[in-house]
């Protein structure tokens, strides 16, 4: 879409909106709106905006900064009265009209620049898998004097018990532990949601190839968008969150991403399927195993020598480690197989087509900044591809019944955020190639993460009273 197609959009539909849309470092969105009128100007210069109010952004001495609307970007936002049109921006310095190095999206696009000049592929195509849980209350809180948080849903495990009243009568088609991957109606009560958040979807221009209700109890969901290049998906993700959340909210009901919200049950994750095409010709198909190409193999061998660094990036809450624990469906142990969902790093065999021929880590979750971590993976392969590093050997047996020993000698994913950080310290010079990412801003983010790491260490918390209160 061009300026002009942005502008008829806007006229056809009468919007009387413009919203303008980023996000931060951590991948949070931010939004700042002006009257329609304003379009063809803001088309043109751009509009400016406080970046020292961002995280991770500017000084409060430097805080002028731009956004730069991207019209391929533009729907029509369904959650709002008045019509309005927005538009994901990239972020530039004012002075120098560059793009903003800490921008997320600027990192993305600078990713994306250093494969094509790399004369290796021109294209690197992601598919994220998002995984959410849809809860019908939410309560938290944390304060020097206390501290607790709740989560319900009506199909729930843990309302089975639950006595019946004259307004809310307790059915007991309620979902166990474990048992919650494709139940039929009336154990999944939120199909008719789910639905409505994939029609929002599809007309923002987010293409979806299924959707269903996932292994937890308590409402867990998925829905899997079609691969798009690595851009495109970032933003499609971005809009995806936001719009799971916003129809959700229409219906009274709470999305979250976050990774571990229920104790004794799957997390969430986000398995990010990836490959790299050249000349409109797929590169990952081949006669290696399971099917690959020899560079499918070295790429697979990039994200493995640099698995541990990229949890940092791709794992980046401490609540990450919460999920990245064995004993559940979270893959911990660095290892790559056909098929084998215990591996970290799987390869799909639905299907022979070369088209379809990509690898799948299993290990991010989608509390990530999807530019900052899509960047991060691509550059990891790239320089498994470039230093011709091979994966090792494939295993193909369930690792949660493999001897203890010789599941010992396989690689690991961090204990916590701490151990993963401390790895993106010592590993972290494939990410500098290209001045895809800047070392300032990764010992900024070590460092900001490193402060969320030991305010939690300092907090009590309720399962602490509960073992120690009687010391």
């Amino acid at each position: 879409m061009t300026a002009k197609d942005v502008l008829v959009l806007a006229k056809k539909h009468h919007c009387t909106v413009l919203d303008l849309t980023f996000v931060d470092v951590p991948g949070t969105l931010h939004h700042t709106s002006k009257p329609i009128h304003q379009l063809p100007d803001v088309l043109k210069d751009g509009g400016g905006f406080d970046g020292s109010s961002i995280r991770g952004f500017q000084q409060i001495q430097e805080s002028d900064m731009l956004l730069i609307p991207d019209p391929d970007t533009a729907i029509l936002d369904p959650f709002t009265a008045e019509p309005t049109l927005s538009m994901l921006c990239d972020v530039r310095e004012p002075m120098k009209k560059e793009f903003y190095e800490r921008s997320p999206r600027t990192i993305a696009k600078n990713a994306m620049e250093y494969l094509q000049k790399s004369g290796l592929a021109d294209t690197a195509y992601f598919g994220p898998e998002a995984e959410f849980f849809i809860f019908d209350h939410v309560s938290y809180a944390s304060s020097v004097s206390g501290a607790h948080y709740c989560v319900d849903s009506e199909e729930a495990t843990w309302n089975s018990g639950k006595n019946s009243d004259d307004c809310c009568p307790n059915l007991g088609y309620t979902i166990r532990h474990k048992e919650g991957y494709f139940p039929a109606s009336p154990f999944d009560t939120l199909q008719d949601l789910r639905a409505e958040m994939v029609k929002e979807m599809e007309k923002a221009g987010i293409e979806i190839e299924t959707f269903h209700h996932e292994v937890a109890t308590g409402g867990q969901a998925e829905i899997d968008m079609k691969f798009d290049t690595l851009l495109r998906s970032a933003d499609k993700l971005i809009r995806y969150k936001y719009i799971t959340r916003n129809v959700a909210k229409r219906h009274g009901k709470s999305v979250t991403f976050m990774p571990k919200p229920i104790f004794g049950d799957n997390g969430s994750g986000m398995h990010t399927h990836q490959s790299l095409w050249k000349g409109g010709k797929p590169l990952f198909a081949g006669s290696e195993y399971a099917g690959l190409s020899k560079m499918a193999m070295y790429y697979m061998g990039g994200l493995m020598k640099h698995a541990r660094a990229l949890c940092a990036l791709c794992n980046p809450t401490t609540n990450s480690y919460k999920r990245l624990v064995p004993g559940f469906e979270a893959p911990v142990n660095f290892i790559y197989s056909a098929r084998n969902r215990s591996a970290a790093i799987r390869i799909p065999m639905y299907s022979e087509n070369p088209k379809a021929k990509r690898v799948e880590l299993r290990s991010p979750d989608a509390a990530a900044n999807p530019y900052v971590a899509f960047s991060a993976m691509l550059l990891a392969g790239l320089d498994g591809i470039k230093k011709k590093i091979g994966p090792g050997s494939p295993t193909d047996e369930n690792l949660y019944q493999m001897d203890p020993k010789k599941l010992a000698r396989i690689p690991h994913a961090p204990e916590d955020l701490s151990e993963a950080l401390d790895a993106l310290e010592k590993d972290h010079a494939f990410l500098l190639e290209g001045g895809v990412f800047t070392k300032q801003y990764l010992m900024d983010f070590i460092a900001t993460k490193r402060d969320e790491v030991a305010d939690e260490r300092k907090r009590p918390t309720p399962s602490e009273f509960y073992k120690y209160y009687d010391v």
